[in-house]
Parts: structure tokens; C-alpha cells; sequence
């Protein structure tokens, strides 16, 4: 197998990655349209390089690898404006969307940076993908990357403002949202010298094992009615299995999944959607609905993962088949197979069915995940969620300057930090429809929410008094952080 390093060229998705996790891993919408053009999503797709350390824990590997990124300088008061540092997470990086850190930007004169995550994306060390090669692929080596570019950015605007004497550092602040999002609380509790303060939104900060909150969230949200509409077609759908699984599986274009379990687990993150990204009414109108009337409950959830999952947000059954994420050639696909080597090996997040009064099918369990980690790595890979949560102290991390953000449906918010103090506030922006990154993404989360918008949440008011007291704690930290610089001039 070989080793070279190198630059990859892979086909990048037409939508930016940071419309973030599911459950399983990412998803990606199948288009920007909807009335709104890619010109208007993207403030910048121009493509930049820099020459990254491909192991930072070693004093004599001196290989580097190309890692992409991208910057838009429009609003930035030179020479001594912030830098806002918006970090990529688990997905390819196309460029930097028009969401609500545009408006920040706007309002702070600030320019601003986004570095892919090493192995994804263009920035593929390797040009294979096997176990041996994913070594270094983990948020520890990520956070240096980022430290590392810092610097390097530094310096080379140093240089464009003809400041190279050393003496200028811009006040930097650092954004994320989900995985990235605990890669910008995890890069302040770190790297407190390098940035003012963090944005960590819906950050994932605790590594868990088992994570049955995660299910449960699912059924809270859903409501009574829903949530027994959702259970009574999973026993539908496991019945149906039993008796004829092509069927089943072909109302779902599914049949390419040999393994009944990773089926099922198809099906889980399919309902995860509607209350993840802000939409339960997709779900949960036509199901009770259904329900209410005596209609088939399958095929109205099949229909709804069709038009809504598939065609809309892009979900792809071929990333729930094992023989697929084996793969180890880089494809635009290669994020799921590296998220789940991030899962399995460092983060967990197992999302296990609960023993009583679960959602997802019981088959869904913690023998369910080993396995599949097994499968895709081999033999002894295993998440060691407690030597993560004890470099990074979990969601009792301890730290200052950082804001916390996490919307009341979201499912992850039970992996956050969620217990505010005033040295990190934490805010749970509540709406019906508030789910994953809602005080950057807005609601319902979609890569067609030009800015970020909030006028489509349920309760706008909220999720706008929220923004307010993240632009009062990033001016205050902003200001507190240029004080000593001033002062030395």
C-alpha cells in the first residue's frame, strides 16, 4: 500500500460540508437551487494551499501534506482588524457560506479564514485511505493544524500590510459548528493565546460511549403521537424484514444493504433528520397522519426519506453499506469512511437504542457499532472515549472566553457543554423547530437560509436575542483582547 504524500484531487460536493453531522456522519444537500444561487451561498470558492505538518507529535517526520483553505477579506479594517477563523469539521470544504458569521463578519470589520480538516476533502495526506493511513487523522493533530496555520496567516498578512516586523497580531476569534464546533472550545482550552475567544455551536465536546440521549431527544421532540408513529413503524419495518427484506428495502432504494441492521440504522438517521435540521413537520404530519387514517405506515415513512432525505438533503444509501466504506480509494464519499475512523477510535457517540421506550430498533445496540468499527478498521479498534474526555475535561472542560449555543431539539446538545457560568455562557435556544447550529444556520437548518436568516423559527425572537448576547460577548472579548497589544505599541 502505498504511502506517498501528496495533494488529491477529488470531486468536491456541491454544497458545503458545514451543513454538518447526522448521526451517522454527513450529509450533503443534492443542490444548491431552491431559488438561490451558488454565487449567493458562497462568499468565496476560490481555492488556497498551505503546506501543513503532517505529524505534529514527531520531532524528526518532517512530511508535509496540502491542505486547503479559503479566505474573504471584504469587510476587514486593515491593519488591524480581527481575523475570524471559521473551522471545517468532518466533510469536504467548498468555500465559505453566506450564513450568519458573514453578518458578524460585516458587523466586526473582520476578515475571514476557513481550513479544511486534514484527510478530508482536497486535503488528503495519502492517496489511499487504509487503516494504516488514518493514523494521524484525529482532533489533537486537527488543533495543531489549526495552531500552525494561525501562524502561518499571521505572518503572511504581516507581510501584505508591510507589518513583518513581528510586532502585529490581529485579534483572532474562532468558529465551529457540531465536531467543529467542539474543535473551536477545544482550540481556546488548548490554545488560549491564539484566539480572543471561541463560537461553539452544538459543539460535541463529550466523547461518549453509549449515547442513549441521543434517542430519546429524538422521542422528546417528536411528541407523544409521533414518537408512537415512529415505533410502530420500526416494528413494521423489522416485521417486514423478516418476511420479505427486498421488499422492504426496495420501497427504500435499499436493497445494496445486505446487512438488515445497517438498513434499520438507514431508517433512524432518516427520522433524525426531520428534528436535527429543524423540519419535524416533514416527518410528523403525514406519519400521524397515516397513522390516524390506517394507511400503510412504511410506505408513508419510505416516501418521506425519498422526497425529503434523499432528494433534498442528498442521503445516500450507498454510505450505509459496509462494502463501500471499506473502500479506501479517496472519492468525494471518503468522509464517511473517515468520520466513522474518527467515531471508532477517538469520539464514540454511539447512538444505541435505549432499552426502554426506544425510537430506533433495539438491533441498533453497542455490538451493532463494534462491529462496524471492526468491519471497516479491523481487528482492535475500539473508542477510548474516556482518554479523550480526559484531554479535553468533556462537557466540565475547563476554560474561558467561550460561548456555548445548542438548539432545544437538537439530539447532540446532550454530548455539549450545556451548564452556563460566566467565564463560558451557554445558551439553549428554544423553538420547535431549533435543532443543529440554529444560531448560525437558522431554521429549519438548510444551505438555502441565506445569512442565517431567524424568520423562519418558531420563536425568532429568541434565537435573535441569543445572536444579541454572542455579538456583546465577542465584542467584549475582541476588546479585552487588543488592550495589551495598544499598550505595548
Amino acid at each position: 500500500m502505498s504511502l506517498e504524500l501528496g495533494f488529491i484531487l477529488i470531486t468536491t460536493f456541491t454544497a458545503i460540508v458545514s451543513c454538518l453531522t447526522l448521526s451517522h456522519a454527513l450529509l450533503h444537500p443534492s443542490s444548491v437551487s431552491h431559488n438561490v444561487s451558488r454565487s449567493s451561498y458562497y462568499l468565496t470558492t476560490n481555492e488556497l494551499w498551505f503546506n501543513q505538518t503532517l505529524d505534529h507529535d514527531s520531532p524528526n517526520d518532517h512530511r508535509k501534506f496540502r491542505q486547503r483553505y479559503y479566505e474573504f477579506m471584504d469587510y476587514f479594517r486593515a491593519p488591524d482588524g480581527p481575523l475570524f477563523m471559521i473551522i471545517c469539521g468532518e466533510g469536504p470544504c467548498s468555500g465559505i457560506a453566506n450564513d450568519y458569521i458573514n453578518v458578524l463578519a460585516k458587523k466586526f470589520q473582520a476578515g475571514v479564514v476557513s481550513l479544511e480538516h486534514r484527510y478530508y476533502g482536497k486535503s488528503s495526506p495519502f492517496n489511499s485511505l487504509a487503516t494504516e493511513n488514518l493514523k494521524y487523522l484525529s482532533s489533537k493533530q486537527a488543533l495543531f493544524d489549526l495552531a500552525a496555520f494561525r501562524q502561518y496567516y499571521q505572518e503572511s498578512l504581516n507581510v501584505k500590510l508591510n507589518m513583518s516586523n513581528g510586532g502585529n497580531e490581529n485579534p483572532w476569534f474562532f468558529f465551529g459548528i457540531s465536531y467543529s464546533g467542539a474543535l473551536s472550545a477545544w482550540f481556546r482550552l488548548k490554545f488560549p493565546h491564539l484566539t480572543c475567544g471561541s463560537l461553539a455551536s452544538s459543539a460535541v465536546v463529550r466523547a461518549v460511549y453509549e449515547f442513549t440521549e441521543f434517542d430519546q431527544q429524538i422521542g422528546e421532540s417528536a411528541g407523544q403521537e409521533c414518537k408512537g408513529a415512529l415505533q410502530e413503524t420500526n416494528k413494521l419495518l423489522e416485521l417486514g424484514l423478516k418476511e420479505n427484506r427486498k421488499a422492504v428495502k426496495s420501497l427504500f432504494n435499499a436493497t445494496e444493504l445486505d446487512v438488515d441492521a445497517d438498513f434499520l440504522y438507514l431508517t433512524a438517521d432518516a427520522a433524525v433528520m426531520a428534528f436535527q435540521y429543524g423540519n419535524p413537520d416533514k416527518l410528523c404530519v403525514p406519519l400521524v397522519e397515516a397513522k390516524k387514517n390506517g394507511s400503510d405506515l412504511v410506505e408513508t415513512y419510505s416516501k418521506y426519506v425519498r422526497e425529503y432525505c434523499m432528494r433534498f438533503w442528498g442521503l445516500r444509501v450507498r454510505t450505509y453499506n459496509r462494502k463501500h466504506l471499506r473502500n479506501t480509494v479517496v472519492t468525494a464519499d471518503s468522509a464517511y469512511r473517515l468520520w466513522w475512523f474518527q467515531v471508532c477510535t477517538e469520539l464514540g457517540y454511539f447512538q444505541v437504542a435505549p432499552k426502554n421506550d426506544s425510537v430506533r430498533s433495539q438491533q441498533i445496540n453497542t455490538m451493532f457499532h463494534l462491529d462496524l468499527c471492526k468491519s471497516l478498521f479491523g481487528e482492535g479498534v475500539y473508542p477510548k472515549v474516556d482518554a479523550t474526555n480526559l484531554y479535553y475535561g468533556g462537557d466540565r472542560l475547563t476554560a474561558t472566553k467561550i460561548i456555548f449555543t445548542n438548539g432545544s431539539e437538537d439530539p447532540w446538545r446532550h454530548a455539549s457543554k450545556q451548564n452556563s457560568s460566566h467565564e463560558m455562557p451557554s445558551y439553549i435556544i428554544k423553538c420547535r423547530n431549533c435543532g443543529h447550529g440554529t444560531d448560525i444556520r437558522g431554521c429549519p437548518q438548510s444551505p438555502m437560509v441565506i445569512e442565517g436568516k431567524s424568520n423562519n423559527c418558531s420563536l425568532p425572537d429568541y434565537v435573535n436575542k441569543v445572536r444579541q448576547q454572542m455579538v456583546e460577548h465577542i465584542d467584549l472579548w475582541l476588546s479585552e483582547c487588543r488592550k495589551p497589544i495598544r499598550s505595548s505599541i
